[in-house]
């Protein structure tokens, strides 16, 4: 009989995008588990509070106005990130694309800014989830922490991370200009 010692590593099953979407189908998870997919593994998300969803609806009002038709701005939607991922930012600014994604959900090379909204998630958000946009390329990516009272903007993503970070409290956010919006100006200040 083999020892403990011997019996071979006990491994995590990590699943891929294409389980995820069967395990839906399957009725294993249904519509109201609030689950993302994170390199391969499920996460249950955070209950959104009536501050969190105050702070999106009102962020995907000045965001809609600035984009115009320049580009798509969807709300608490997936985007596929390889083979394993398929987080569900709070924003997303997307590239324009005649089926508004319809036929299959963003990619990396789709995605010009996410936005995350943490009431209570700022360490998750911080530590994995913008990890993880900066590992698939996501130009840009903001964190507003309410918590805190302030704004993360993060550029320059690569393999260990984002490589510029601007911090700055809420209240100072009052000309932000999103890289894929040239020209545009955004005031973040009433959410202070």
């Amino acid at each position: 009989m083999a020892s403990v010692r011997e019996a071979p590593p006990v491994r995590r099953h990590r699943w891929t995008v294409a389980d995820y979407h069967r395990l839906a189908e399957a009725g294993i998870l249904g519509e109201d588990d609030r689950v993302e997919l994170i390199e391969g593994e499920l996460y249950e998300m955070a209950p959104i509070g009536s501050r969190h969803a105050g702070a999106v609806d009102w962020l995907l009002s000045k965001l809609n106005e600035a984009a115009g038709d320049s580009a798509i701005v969807r709300c608490q939607s997936p985007i596929r990130l390889g083979e394993r991922s398929e987080p569900q930012p709070d924003l997303a600014l997307l590239r324009p694309r005649a089926d508004w994604y319809r036929d299959a959900h963003p990619g990396p090379e789709d995605v010009l800014l996410v936005v995350e909204v943490a009431d209570a998630t700022a360490g998750w958000d911080r530590e994995v989830k913008l990890p993880l946009y900066a590992r698939h390329g996501i130009p840009e990516a903001w964190l507003v922490d309410l918590e805190a009272g302030r704004l993360e903007i993060h550029r320059g993503p690569g393999p260990e991370g984002y490589r510029r970070i601007e911090r700055l409290p809420l209240a100072e956010a009052r000309a932000l200009e999103p890289e894929a919006l040239a020209g545009a100006r955004l005031d973040l200040s009433p959410l202070a």
